[in-house]
């Protein structure tokens, strides 16, 4: 299958015009993060309907044990405790949503290797990345090797953007108007400014009304939220609730009409429980494997790496108790540590890109902050055709990231990197789209 496309290439002709469409599609789409084109690849992710198949089944799996981890954190003060919220994080969390999901979006951060997938994190709070891949996949549509390699064999994508809107106006209920108007809100001069444009232009197609803002352009006025002077009732919460509370001069408009129910927000605030990096320590600890029905501590089992709060004392590893700075001193090639609520891979230290001494410091950082641990897991490496002045193969590391809506998987985000580290906020990444390819022609 990715020998076929790969050949497709051979032709210098095909791999010049597939070069020019995808650069021409992306400057038109403005496909970029910051000064960045979001893609220099040539290949889309091919993945096979089984594998996608699979995902789907463990993602949906593992969605049903967070919720019932959720439902535990909301009634036992102990266990929550463990997340290491602060104050303000804790009395959002406890609020009343509106709507009985807290994440009505969300993805799973996982690598498929052998078939399996493996899941390193979970991003319950804002998931991004949805209409960039959208737009992107109509690039790669247009490409003359896609088109060619379609007529060999069958594929589809699988859109995610109008399941976010689905999914927020579904939390919304019955109470919208009839022409509702949605905030997309984050701080101004982000990267992904672009996306928050498609984002717009896509709810306006859509008979919607959308303005892009700030939390300081935010005002609730006699219990309705107001944005820019224009009244708002659903808010796409892009802004981090970490970031928001560190400015509280300026978020007192977002949280007052999160508490008083002037207006949706999506995602919630309780999306902070499951947003900690403790969630999935709290998935893969086998002292709350109680929590969970059978079928998904078999999932936890399978798809999720031991992960563990960083801290003194012991645990248990491969079912034996052991002090956890000792394996970790021991173990240092397979295993990572992980700010407890960072995102971008900032603070993210792999054991097997330092040296001992390094890896001792961190841990020692660690213990004086919010940190997990977790097992390495094996990270796929694939051929890609990269542009760089000509077409170049470079072998790649390639993350599979399913968005879940409502608990249901609808698409997924697919990032490439040179480095051990995945993520294109860090700057190390590039977006392919995912296409489902189901058997030949």
């Amino acid at each position: 299958m990715i020998a076929d496309y790969h050949r497709l290439l051979e032709d210098p002709s095909m791999a010049l015009a597939s070069a020019t469409a995808l650069a021409e599609g992306q400057r038109e789409r403005r496909l970029v993060f910051g000064d960045r084109p979001l893609c220099v690849s040539l290949r889309p992710n091919l993945v096979t309907k089984g594998t996608y198949e699979n995902v789907r089944r463990a993602s949906e799996t593992l969605y049903g044990a967070l919720v019932r981890l959720e439902r535990a954190l909301l009634e036992e003060e102990d266990l929550r405790r463990e997340l290491d919220l602060d104050p303000e994080e804790e009395r959002l969390a406890l609020a009343d949503p509106g709507f009985l999901a807290s994440s009505p979006s969300s993805r799973l951060d996982g690598f498929v290797g052998g078939g399996v997938i493996r899941y390193v994190e979970y991003n319950a709070e804002s998931p991004a990345g949805m209409a960039y891949n959208d737009e992107l996949t109509a690039v790669f549509e247009s490409l003359p090797v896609v088109v060619a390699f379609r007529r060999r064999w069958r594929m589809r994508s699988v859109p995610a953007r109008r399941q976010q809107l689905a999914a927020m106006l579904r939390a919304h209920g019955s109470r919208l108007p009839a022409k509702p108007a949605i905030a997309i809100v984050d701080w101004r001069g982000l990267p992904t400014l672009t996306e928050f444009e498609m984002f717009q232009r896509y709810f306006e197609e859509q008979g919607l009304r959308a303005v892009i803002c700030t939390p300081e352009d935010l005002e609730l006025r006699r219990d309705r939220l107001y944005a820019s002077g224009e009244r708002v009732h659903i808010v796409y919460r892009r802004v981090l609730t970490s970031e928001l509370l560190a400015k509280r001069e300026v978020a007192n408009a977002l949280v007052g009409a999160y508490l008083k129910g002037a207006a949706i927000v999506v995602n919630s605030f309780r999306a902070k429980l499951l947003h900690k990096k403790m969630s999935l320590a709290l998935l893969s600890d086998d002292r709350y494997e109680g929590l969970y029905t059978p079928a998904q501590r078999a999932a936890i089992a399978k798809h999720v790496p031991w992960t563990r709060k960083v801290r003194e004392g012991h645990a248990t590893y491969r079912g034996k108790s052991v002090d956890l700075a000792a394996l970790a001193m021991r173990e240092r090639e397979r295993m990572v540590l992980k700010p407890n609520d960072e995102y971008g891979g900032k603070g993210v230290v792999l054991g097997w890109t330092v040296d001992a001494h390094e890896w001792e410091q961190a841990f020692m950082t660690a213990l004086t902050a919010s940190y997990v641990i977790q097992e390495r897991i094996d990270v796929p490496r694939e051929a890609f055709p990269v542009l760089l002045e000509n077409v170049h193969f470079l072998d790649l590391a390639v993350d599979l990231d399913p968005y879940l809506f409502w608990g249901k998987v609808h698409g997924n985000l697919c990032r490439l990197s040179s480095s051990a580290l995945l993520n294109v906020t860090a700057g190390t990444g590039s977006v392919v789209p995912t296409f489902i390819v189901e058997g030949r022609n």
